[in-house]
């Protein structure tokens, strides 16, 4: 016993070894940009290139928050959601007051509130996480179309768009931020007791309450900062698109984040990924998006080929599981 928590007290810091979830994934992302090399080479372009990134900064920074929920054993639905209820709380806050970053914080605040009702009613009232966040979602999803009548929200403060599509060295802030999150997420869950502690909840709750690594508490937490990150996202699109509405947070977009974060090696199961990998995940589904826009294949096509995408990467997850039991 005392072997097996060791073990899974110390994953964390043992998880940088190549998998063959991660190595599929670089396989594939190779794939795609000689694709792109050889049909469409000023894909590589230095604007375009940054472009990119700055299209994939939402989706990434979500993505982020969904590895740490999926690392610890759970799964947010809500997400997009979240999103968009905050952006639209935010902006018509700095509508009526003027203040950016008195908006801005309402953002954050939304995202966090919701992602604390989430963690509440998984940890504490161990309720099943798929089926919390889907009701999340639908609530959300209904209170953005409320609110809004299903008409976007213009005319923010000028000054939002100065600071937030401003560009630093030649790049987006948007960009800035998404290396801000990516840094501080890995931070958190390579070099800390509490990273550390969601790999742990991830790999083996049993053992970790016989451990009494507080359980309640860390799955609290991960939903606290996957909504945070949502609040982030909110931000970071509301600039980019000029408007807030309950479009953004689409149906489509959830299924761009779990895609991104199963073939980015964040294991379904729980207890295994890296944050990084979700968003190289990320980058790798806006590539692919690209590649299926220039093959002028259908939107649903596209829809159709995450889906494979994502039940290829859990099956060969579920493999790696059961080989290593």
């Amino acid at each position: 016993m005392v072997n097996m928590i060791t073990r899974i007290l110390n994953f964390g810091r043992i998880k940088t070894k190549l998998n063959p979830l991660f190595l599929t994934t670089g396989l594939m992302f190779l794939a795609a940009l000689i694709f792109l090399f050889l049909n469409s080479p000023e894909f590589f372009w230095l604007n375009n290139i940054v472009n990119i990134f700055n299209q994939c900064a939402v989706l990434a920074i979500l993505s982020l928050g969904m590895s740490i929920v999926m690392i610890g054993g759970g799964i947010d639905l809500s997400l997009p959601a979240n999103m968009a209820l905050s952006a639209i709380f935010g902006s018509t806050i700095m509508i009526l007051t003027g203040s950016v970053p008195l908006g801005c914080l309402i953002m954050l605040i939304s995202g966090v509130a919701i992602g604390s009702l989430n963690g509440f009613a998984i940890a504490r009232l161990r309720m099943i996480p798929f089926v919390v966040t889907l009701a999340t979602m639908t609530i959300c999803g209904g209170i953005s179309v409320w609110v809004t009548n299903s008409v976007s929200i213009f005319n923010q403060p000028e000054k939002f768009f100065d600071i937030f599509l401003a560009r630093v060295l030649g790049l987006p802030l948007s960009i800035y931020i998404l290396i801000i999150c990516l840094i501080m997420t890995q931070i958190a869950m390579s070099f800390t007791r509490f990273g550390w502690m969601v790999y742990a909840v991830g790999t083996s709750p049993s053992v970790c309450k016989v451990s009494r690594i507080p359980v309640k508490q860390v799955l609290f937490s991960t939903y606290v900062l996957a909504g945070f990150l949502a609040g982030v996202s909110a931000i970071v699109v509301t600039a980019r698109l000029g408007s807030a509405s309950a479009n953004i947070g689409n149906d489509s977009v959830i299924l761009d984040i779990v895609t991104a974060c199963v073939i980015g090696g964040v294991s379904i199961y729980g207890g295994k990924g890296r944050p990084v990998g979700a968003c190289l995940g990320a980058v790798l589904v806006v590539i692919l998006g690209n590649i299926l826009n220039l093959l002028e294949i259908s939107f649903f096509i596209g829809l159709m080929l995450k889906g494979f995408l994502i039940i290829f990467f859990v099956s060969l997850d579920g493999l790696l599981v059961k080989q290593n039991e």
